[in-house]
């Protein structure tokens, strides 16, 4: 199991930027594909990003595409998730997981992930 820790989160005029960092303690980080979700209030959670263990490769919700990006630094056992140019849509607690199965494709559904972190609020004001 790997604990998650996410900072970061806060509020933002539209347009605006934020990057959300999550520590994760252990020393099995570099052998787990991350991920990032978000909840809305009043919506499920949905999946926002993803990244392989070696991060070379990357996959996004059409929703985030070109806007947001997600790397790690596994000497630093840290995933993070750069956002730009954000909507009043993207308002949501934010959340990063691990997914501890090695898998041919990374994996876009909550369900395939083992271990989250408590989440950090992000909110953008229009």
């Amino acid at each position: 199991q790997v604990q998650l820790v996410e900072s970061g989160g806060g509020l933002v005029q539209a347009g605006g930027s934020l990057r959300l960092s999550c520590a994760a303690s252990g020393r099995t980080f570099s052998r787990y594909a991350m991920g990032w979700f978000r909840q809305a209030p009043g919506k499920e959670r949905e999946f926002v990003a993803a990244i392989s263990i070696s991060g070379r490769t990357t996959v996004y919700a059409d929703s985030v595409k070109g806007r947001f990006t997600i790397s790690r630094d596994n000497a630093k056992n840290t995933v993070y998730l750069e956002m730009n140019v954000l909507k009043p849509e993207d308002t949501a607690l934010y959340y990063c997981a691990a997914d501890r199965e090695l898998r041919l494709k990374l994996g876009t559904i909550e369900s395939l992930y083992d271990d989250w972190g408590q989440g950090t609020q992000v909110t953008v004001s229009s």
